[in-house]
């Protein structure tokens, strides 16, 4: 099966993914040679430190191999067609991971590929960040019995964490200025599969009675030509020591400190974002695990 986003898993999967990646992160000699002789080719269109360094590393742990395939070393989109590049490396790997920016092409990919896909990131969903998010609230609360405040962009990491949150029982309310909201269609299917989160304009709103509050960058990869724009959009949505109050914050980073959150909030004890950053690793490990044995 392919990981295009968080709901091509069912409730029961994804919770097999997390009790996997938390066994490998407790007992990681257990599985050392999992993925012996196996290869994970991981295309590359947008620049990454933790999802290239936490694959690779993940993938060496695993006793299997990480191929880096950057924009100037393949063809994919141009020279060749999508779906003939995922023909081809179906014949070589076993898995393939794809960072890039039109989620379309994911799609295509995981439609022509004898193996499977992996979305690290496009424009539409980040699911490994979720897994990874997931991961970090079953650890820190015990469970998912937690009420998290998203304030920011309801961009891609947004979108793939509703549907977490709805599959594991969170309960979750979204703050995002006007025109920056979640996509209808995907409020939809976080309703197919648990509960649609609440939806506000009103940061404050959203952080009353929240264990947690998540936000990301205002200015996401390829919007910088919006950057004034948005920025100005965004007033307001800035997580503060007194917006945060008591609670945990989360960030899945690069944090740009001083627009969608201070610096003395990310380096506070309340920012668990250093977990997050690890468990991106714990919880693709997992995953990989997972599609190895019981998921392909």
């Amino acid at each position: 099966m392919h990981l295009l986003d968080v709901d091509d898993l069912t409730t029961d999967e994804l919770s097999a993914v997390l009790a996997r990646a938390a066994e490998i992160k407790a007992d990681p000699g257990e599985y050392e040679d999992l993925l012996d002789q196996q290869t994970l080719g991981m295309i590359f269109e947008k620049p990454s430190t933790r999802t290239r360094v936490s694959f690779e590393t993940g993938m060496t742990q695993l006793g299997g191999h990480a191929l880096f395939l950057g924009p100037d070393d393949i063809h994919l989109g141009h020279g060749e067609p999508v779906k003939d590049t995922a023909r081809a490396l179906a014949r070589y790997v076993d898995f393939v991971m794809a960072r890039v920016f039109d989620h379309e092409d994911v799609e295509e990919l995981a439609a022509y590929s004898d193996v499977p896909v992996i979305n690290a990131l496009t424009d539409d969903a980040h699911p490994c960040q979720t897994l990874a998010d997931l991961l970090t609230i079953r650890e820190k609360f015990d469970g998912f019995d937690v009420d998290v405040a998203w304030v920011g962009d309801g961009n891609n990491v947004c979108q793939s964490f509703v549907l977490g949150a709805a599959m594991t029982g969170i309960d979750l309310t979204v703050a995002t200025p006007e025109g920056y909201e979640v996509s209808d269609a995907v409020l939809d299917r976080a309703a197919e599969v648990g509960d649609a989160p609440a939806t506000t304009t009103d940061p404050e709103a959203a952080v009353d009675g929240a264990d947690v509050v998540y936000t990301d960058v205002f200015v996401s990869m390829g919007q910088e030509d919006r950057r004034h724009e948005k920025l100005d959009d965004f007033d307001g949505f800035q997580i503060t020591t007194d917006l945060l109050g008591d609670r945990t914050l989360m960030h899945c980073l690069p944090a740009h400190r001083g627009e969608e959150v201070t610096d003395a909030v990310i380096e506070s004890d309340n920012a668990v974002v250093w977990d997050q950053a690890e468990n991106r690793l714990h919880a693709q490990k997992g995953l990989l695990a997972w599609l190895a044995r019981d998921g392909a």
